[in-house]
């Protein structure tokens, strides 16, 4: 009986030795090496690494403002999405859950900004964007709001705002997907049974909708926290990080110290903090959805 509860074991384990070889290779090895390269002074080229202890992370903590620049900017996008991008999702998430024409139509266009290339995304909206010939400007030429017209991404007052509305556009369409899910999964009886009593939409809303929405919600909100902190593609197609760091975010700084500085140690420790910070956060966000599930 001990030998077949051992072969038993061990035949269990010979299954999923190639996932644990994959995540070993490309996950814990990376991991570690980081770890490493974070306490050295390396240039990326030469062999030799020399050794500095915790001067990288003392250094970022006390004399790198660009890189907490780029975590203001990212958080301020994360706010963004986390409100307008969110809420609009909901409310076209809420119009689609009706029995409307063409209900599926719309589901397939919606879903269509996430499926696209973050760069391709990018080149497109540069050429809305542009201050020249620009699809912006020429809608508020005509309208006659020419002063508001400007070269969005390349002024510091709106790059960063430009940016944020790129990624709300491409992202609200996987939070309205898994929105409309949570939304078909309550049932139908309880919207009847409060048609019945007379509720209002509103009354429905608040005491039905969104006590079940809940988890969905939560779920939506750590999904869009942890994927906008760390938006890279549309910030490298459009502006770069420019102008003057104002739509800098942590990944961009990074690959720029990594890349354009050729310090490599010195971009590990930035990831490591980095890394860290979104820890932090994915552990507030679940302790926080465990409050909200016992209330």
């Amino acid at each position: 009986m001990n030998t077949q509860k051992i072969r038993n074991f061990i035949g269990n384990y010979v299954f999923i030795l190639p996932a644990l070889f994959m995540f070993a290779i490309f996950s814990l090895y990376p991991f570690f090496k980081v770890l490493q390269l974070s306490l050295t002074n390396w240039d990326g080229i030469s062999p030799a690494m020399t050794y500095v202890g915790l001067d990288n992370f003392i250094d970022l903590f006390t004399d790198n403002a660009v890189f907490w620049l780029s975590m203001k900017n990212a958080f301020f996008v994360t706010l963004m999405a986390l409100t307008v991008q969110n809420l609009l999702a909901l409310f076209l998430a809420l119009l689609c859950d009706r029995d409307i024409r063409g209900g599926n139509v719309y589901r397939v266009i919606f879903y269509l900004p996430p499926v696209l290339s973050g760069i391709v995304v990018g080149l497109i909206w540069n050429w809305i964007y542009d201050g020249n010939y620009g699809l912006l400007n020429h809608f508020l030429n005509f309208i006659g709001l020419e002063n508001f017209a400007r070269a969005w991404l390349s002024d510091a007052k709106s790059a960063l705002v430009s940016v944020a509305v790129i990624h709300m556009w491409k992202g609200f369409g996987w939070g309205f997907v898994i929105l409309l899910a949570g939304l078909q999964s309550i049932p139908r009886e309880l919207y009847e049974a409060a048609r019945v009593d007379g509720a209002s939409t509103w009354v429905v809303f608040k005491n039905i909708t969104a006590p079940l929405m809940i988890p969905v919600f939560i779920l939506v909100s750590i999904l869009t926290i942890l994927g906008t902190m760390q938006i890279f593609d549309i910030i490298i197609a459009t502006t770069g990080g420019g102008p003057g760091y104002h739509t800098e975010v942590p990944i961009t700084r990074i690959v720029s110290t990594m890349i354009g500085g050729s310090k490599f140690g010195y971009a590990c420790a930035m990831g490591v903090v980095f890394g860290l910070i979104l820890l932090a956060i994915s552990m507030i966000q679940i302790r926080v959805s465990k409050m909200m599930r016992q209330v």
